[in-house]
């Protein structure tokens, strides 16, 4: 995980940021955030980790209200879904042991 550091958001962002926080929580309560500056785009970014298969699910949650907060209120606010390291590695390491499928025959 990566280390917090504290970077200062105007009021709005910052309910925009915890509004996020709220509806990743509601859905998978796991979850661990971390907040960051980014540059491409430049913004705000709520990197958040979740141990679950598809980190699809957790823009499923979020992505209408996201969108909201960047056009409609034009803030510079993004998510960035992650899983955990550990289980990146054991999927990584399962591909790795998979008995590969038989070629197809050549006709």
């Amino acid at each position: 995980m990566r280390p917090e550091n504290h970077v200062a958001l105007t009021p709005r962002m910052e309910d925009a940021v915890h509004e996020l926080k709220r509806l990743i929580t509601a859905r998978f309560p796991q979850a661990v955030f971390v907040v960051e500056e980014g540059c491409d785009p430049e913004g705000i970014y709520l990197v958040t980790t979740v141990d679950i298969a598809d980190t699809d699910e957790v823009m499923d949650v979020i992505g209408d209200r996201l969108v909201e907060l960047q056009v409609t209120e034009g803030l510079p606010v993004y998510v960035t879904p992650l899983r955990p390291i550990e289980r990146v590695i054991a999927q990584l390491r399962e591909r790795e042991a998979a008995t590969p499928p038989a070629p197809l025959p050549l006709t």
